[in-house]
């Protein structure tokens, strides 16, 4: 386990990777001690400077939600970090290269909450009650320490959340069976990944029960109003300097963004 300070640290560190779009050293690898419990600390320091510096917070993310990426990290249960105003991006926006370190997108739904949801205890219909819109999404990740990252890492750099391109069209919870939402997902008109929603924990509202059950051990929970990303139902896609990405979920429509 890290002291007080050396969390303070590690968090200054992502920050000023952040902002100089420079990978810091891993954090596994500067403290060799680091726990899980140590890395979610470090995420809460990081959002929390973000907070007092102006940014507002919207909402979460949940990441590592498919057996396949949770066996890669050597976990057992998803993660999370947190999206910020400033991440949030307009569909069929150009957005720039330089403003990331390396990234990578990754189509998914986002929930948008009527009403609080607090845990422990929460459930799939619990999320269906309270959410107001399903929203098909991209999520932009970025890596800001360097490979090769451990669970720690991860989860330290705020789930590696980086972007939001939040989609124009809108659904209700009960309209459609969320877990059979699909993805065609395209970089420069060609196919890259394809996917279904059921990838994400057999439905992407199980998720957003998770993150309102995990957020209640530190004492959290998930406000109204605020956004959730559900996790992404392909593998991540590079995304290069001139790369235009679309994700097409068929008939609930299509979410682009470009990198210049």
């Amino acid at each position: 386990m890290l002291s007080q300070d050396q969390r303070a640290e590690a968090a200054r560190t992502l920050l000023a990777a952040e902002h100089s779009r420079v990978q810091a050293e891993r954090l596994s690898q500067t403290y060799p001690g680091i726990g899980i419990e140590d890395a979610y600390a470090i995420s809460r320091e990081v959002a929390e400077t973000r907070a007092r510096t102006g940014d507002r917070l919207i909402g979460h993310k949940v990441g590592l939600t498919s057996k396949a990426m949770q066996a890669a990290s050597k976990i057992d249960e998803p993660d999370y970090g947190h999206v910020f105003a400033s991440m949030l991006i307009e569909d069929g926006a150009t957005v720039a290269h330089a403003d990331f370190c390396v990234p990578r997108v990754e189509p998914e739904l986002t929930f948008i909450l009527k009403s609080p949801l607090t845990g422990p205890g929460l459930t799939l219909e619990d999320v269906i009650a309270a959410t107001d819109w399903v929203v098909p999404s991209i999520e932009i990740i970025d890596a800001r320490v360097t490979e090769p990252r451990r669970i720690f890492d991860t989860v330290a750099d705020n789930g590696a959340a980086a972007g939001l391109v939040l989609g124009t069209e809108r659904f209700r919870p009960e309209e459609i069976d969320w877990r059979w939402a699909g993805a065609l997902f395209r970089r420069n008109g060609e196919i890259e990944e394809t996917g279904i929603a059921a990838g994400v924990m057999d439905h992407p509202a199980n998720a957003v029960a998770w993150l309102g059950n995990k957020l209640s051990i530190y004492g959290g929970a998930l406000e109204a109003g605020h956004m959730v990303l559900s996790g992404s139902f392909t593998r991540p896609v590079w995304a290069d300097p001139g790369d235009r990405l679309e994700a097409d979920f068929g008939p609930l429509g299509r979410v682009s963004v470009t990198f210049s």
